[in-house]
């Protein structure tokens, strides 16, 4: 069926604002943490590996990784394993960690990498365990990991990266494959580690010097006080925000992320609404985005 003349018109609208982005972003890499309602409804899934397809078809380097929560509790229900949660991290044993692999590095990485293939791109699973991606350690608190939460509390096998090895990176991003990233790290004596996706996606994009870290989440980005969605960011704005408690809650470790990253260098984070198809798409190619955006300008 043909186009009419006015959504013909919308559509040359939004390639030539399209244009000048696609311009400037050739060759860039950006990491986007994949996660939240983008990974279990299925139009979302679909319109979120299109994104990722178009970006590298244009000539950017996207890298993927994600998580897999609400999956891994649903094995575990199944396995009449019991979770637990301190301040919204999961408790993971020996028992628990092995279901993390599986799910993370087997069932969830997998299917975003079928999701990509279904839609002509090229993609490679893997996780921090490959090629050393990950060097993590135990993560502890009563200290400057947590200091808020005691001493005493152990989450067994809950990680922090010492280290990104980007080789394996490079060779599969040479190799014109967009990297699909589990986030499962190990110690030097072959530990295994469940990690904050969010953490690691920040992390990686430190080492890659990346040109955005993308952050997709289930709720429109960072909300004022009117309940409008704030953007243009910088980091001074950002602590303002967080110091008046404009910031709060679980909002917070995504935009501590942000904000390391920036400082560390990437040029921008974003924090985008992964309810929205194609929200990527509309944060990177379009003037007004669908989410909240920090740089490190002042």
């Amino acid at each position: 069926m043909s186009l009419s003349l006015e959504n013909a018109t919308q559509v040359a609208k939004v390639l030539t604002e399209a244009l000048p982005y696609i311009q400037r972003f050739t060759g860039r890499t950006f990491v986007v943490k994949y996660g939240g309602n983008a990974m279990v409804d299925e139009a979302l899934k679909h319109s979120f590996a299109r994104d990722i397809v178009l970006m590298k078809l244009v000539g950017m380097n996207p890298v993927i990784v994600h998580g897999g929560g609400p999956q891994i509790g649903s094995l575990l229900e199944k396995l009449n394993i019991e979770s637990n949660f301190v301040q919204g991290m999961r408790v993971t044993d020996n028992q628990t960690m092995d279901v993390v692999e599986m799910v993370l590095g087997g069932l969830v990485n997998k299917e975003i990498v079928n999701l990509v293939t279904q839609h002509q791109g090229k993609a490679i699973g893997i996780t921090g365990k490959d090629g050393n991606l990950i060097v993590a350690e135990k993560l502890q608190f009563g200290s400057a990991d947590n200091p808020s939460i005691d001493s005493g509390v152990d989450l067994g096998q809950v990680g922090k990266v010492v280290k990104i090895n980007t080789e394996v990176l490079e060779v599969i991003q040479n190799s014109n494959f967009i990297p699909v990233i589990a986030p499962i790290g190990s110690d030097l004596q072959g530990n295994s580690y469940n990690i904050n996706a969010d953490t690691v996606a920040g992390e990686i994009a430190k080492v890659l010097k990346a040109e955005k870290l993308i952050l997709l989440t289930n709720v429109a980005g960072v909300q004022g006080q009117d309940d409008k969605v704030l953007t243009g960011l910088n980091t001074a704005q950002v602590n303002a925000l967080i110091a008046d408690k404009t910031i709060h809650g679980g909002m917070l470790p995504k935009i501590e992320c942000a904000l390391d990253a920036v400082d560390a260098g990437v040029n921008s984070a974003h924090i985008i609404d992964g309810r929205v198809e194609h929200a990527v798409l509309l944060e990177i190619f379009t003037d007004e985005g669908v989410g909240t955006l920090i740089t490190n300008n002042q």
